[in-house]
Formats: C-alpha cells, structure tokens, sequence
C-alpha cells in the first residue's frame, strides 16, 4: 500500500524526524492562505508539491518553488487544473486532488537515506548514499559504489554504532553526525514498527550553518513510505490512510473478492492460480509474441461468484483481445472453474477468443462442464497442456 508524501511526513514527525513545516490544501485560495502562515514564520520561500502516487513530478511540473501569496495560488490552480503527467503515470496522467505547501529551506548538501527488506538475508536493511535528491535506481547504474548498505537486526533495531558508521561514510561531520544517527536510527525503528516495505528520504539534507546549527541541521524535505498489503490487519492506523482516488478501480474490485489482480498494458488476459503459475503463463504468453494483459491469482479458495467477478474485471478491460485461463487444480477444483468460466459466459458474455488450460483436482468433471456449454460459449477452445494453450491465445490475438 503507497501513501501520499504529506502522510510520509506525518508518520516521520510521529518518530521524531525533523521535516520543513508544511500544510495540505486542496484549492488555490487555500493555496495563497497556507503560503501567507508559512511566510509569517519567516519563510518567503515556499514549495508548492502535487500529492500524488508517482515518482517524477519535479520534472512533470508537479513541484513549483514560489515567492509570494498570489504566486502560489496561480502554481497551484495550474497543477490542479489538469492531470499530471510523469514517466510513472502514463501519458493518461494522473488527477491532482490535493497539494503539500511546505517551507523552503536552504541545501547545503544532499543525501539518499532509504530502507528495504534483503530477500538475500532476510533482514530490514539501511540503503544510503551521498548522492540525493537523484532516483537510487540511477545511482546504482552510474556509480554503484556510492551506495551503503547496513543490515539490521529486526529484533535490535539500527545500533548507534552502524548508523554512526553510515554517517561517517556519507562524509558528515561535526553535530551532523549525531543529527543523522538519530534520523537513521528512527527511520529503522518507522520501518520495522509499521511493517513497511519502503521508506526512501530522497533527499536527506543538510542546511548551511546558522546560529542554532553551527554545522547545520539535517532534514529529511521529501518521503516515501510503502506498506506491506499482508500486514495491514495489524495497522489499522496505516490502512486508514489508503486512498481509493489513487488505486486502479479494476485492482480495487478485485481485492473485494481476495483475488490478486495487477494491471498491465498488454492485450491477453490471464487467469491463474498461483502466483508463480501465473508468471509462468505471462513468460508463455511473451514466448509466443503477445503481451499480458494483467497478473490474476484466484488462489486455492476462491469462490465461483469470486471467479465470474476475476472474469468480468477481466473483460472490462478495453485493451483485452483474448483470454487465457490456466489452473491447475489442487486446491483449487477444477470444476468450479468450469462453472464459472459457464456463468460468466452467460452473464458477461465472451466476445473475444477464450483458450482454457485445466489440469488436476475434478478434471475430468470440469472437461464434461466445458464440452456441454461448448455450443453456449463459441469463442472457446480448450488447450492440451499450458504450451498448446499460450499458441492458441497467442495465434487468435494475432488474427484477430
């Protein structure tokens, strides 16, 4: 589950990480008002950011620095006026509902600062890098040795002796030291108590000095935090903070039902059970020159009424040229497949090619379903084994 960044902050505040002050607003006047309190703490310069779940909005036009009241309104009924485009949405866009006004602060320097769980070890682990405020993805390609990473004990938590060590390969120095243990130290602790799968700072930065920071003061001025979906029973003040607006509303219907759907942009639509034998019928379906046009897992229990709505969710899908079921039974019956793929026939309709792959628990009972309703569901054909099956869907997409 993703967040948007002014919740991100809220959640930093919460662990006792300094942020810029900052306010949501949803209106242009609301806009210049935000800008107007923020200016009488001594803050002429503001940031107007679109709160959106997408990367790139600096560059889509997404994050305007602004000097005045009346500018800020005018930055902010543009970015409201239209959907914001970045390579992360699409050339679609995205709709912006809601904008974070936050104060400008003065860089010194930046930095990366994220965390993320290391399949390889299982384990939570610290990822950070003196090159911020640029995507970590591109760090890694340009300059991968500018990358730390620390391991962490879930249990024990980010020592002070690691973050320490961290810090001092980051090239801080001085007060900065002891300012970046403690973000780093309460970003571990944000990570591990709220079961997130991704917290990135980008960037973490250091202010010039001043008076009541005679070495500067370290600030996190941007956050990202993603959640584990499988642990959200237990945070129930996470879930809170979903936003529908900015889910797909095919990936939000299937969620109803306990189906795991992911959108893609391809034209064959694919219904599996399990996760692994669905990704084995997408790597089939590009084998043979097609694209998927979604990741589906009905899993081992799903119902019938369950399946015919994987089905609709499916056709709904206007890119969709063909449909490509592939289920091997254990779990899962086969024959309740078959009377779903029989229900759906009727009550949504196959207007494009439909290839069924059965294998497993009550075969032979789904196969007699299948041929009895052949007549009823003419764009259907039954495939051998999972290759036969991916040619024909492949073959029929192709045709048509």
């Amino acid at each position: 589950m993703k967040i948007h960044e002014y919740q991100a902050r809220d959640l930093l505040v919460k662990f006792g990480i300094p942020v810029p002050d900052a306010l949501v607003v949803e209106t242009a006047d609301q806009a210049k008002e935000a800008y107007e309190k923020l200016a009488a703490q001594g803050t002429p310069l503001v940031v107007v950011k679109a709160q959106v779940h997408a990367g790139g909005r600096g560059k889509g036009g997404g994050v305007k620095l602004v000097k005045s009241a009346d500018e800020a309104g005018e930055v902010a009924k543009a970015i409201l006026s239209k959907p914001l485009v970045t390579h992360q949405t699409g050339p679609e866009g995205v709709e912006v509902k809601k904008l974070m006004v936050a104060a400008g602060v003065e860089i010194e320097k930046e930095y990366y600062l994220g965390m993320a769980v290391d399949r390889a070890t299982a384990s939570p682990l610290l990822i950070a890098s003196s090159e911020g405020g640029v995507e970590i993805e591109q760090v890694a390609a340009s300059n991968p040795e500018a990358i730390l990473r620390e391991p962490i004990d879930p249990a024990m938590g980010l020592q002070g002796y690691q973050a320490r060590k961290v810090a001092y390969k980051l090239g801080l120095k001085g007060k900065q030291v002891n300012q970046a243990v403690k973000v780093m130290q309460q970003v571990a602790k944000m990570f591990i108590d709220t079961d997130a799968s991704l917290a990135e700072i980008n960037p973490l930065i250091v202010t010039p000095a001043s008076e009541e920071y005679p070495d500067g003061q370290v600030l996190a001025i941007d956050a990202k935090i993603n959640f584990d979906d499988n642990a959200l029973y237990r945070q129930k003040d996470i879930a809170q903070m979903a936003d529908p607006a900015e889910e797909d509303a095919s990936e939000l219907r299937a969620k109803e039902f306990d189906l795991t759907y992911i959108k893609l942009d391809g034209s064959i639509g694919c219904l599996v059970n399990g996760a692994g034998l669905a990704m084995a019928t997408m790597d089939l379906v590009k084998l043979h020159g097609q694209e998927p046009a979604n990741f589906l897992d009905v899993g081992g229990s799903a119902t019938e009424e369950a399946i015919a709505e994987a089905f609709r969710i499916i056709l709904d899908d206007p890119n969709v040229k063909g449909v490509l079921v592939n289920i091997f039974g254990g779990i899962m019956q086969c024959d309740r497949i078959a009377r779903a793929i029989v229900s759906a026939a009727q009550n949504v309709g196959f207007e494009v090619p439909l290839v069924v792959r059965l294998e497993g628990t009550n075969v032979d009972a789904a196969r007699k379903i299948l041929d009895e309703a052949k007549d009823a569901i003419p764009a259907m054909v039954v495939g051998t084994d999972l290759t036969d099956a991916a040619q024909k869907i492949a073959a029929a997409v192709a045709a048509a």
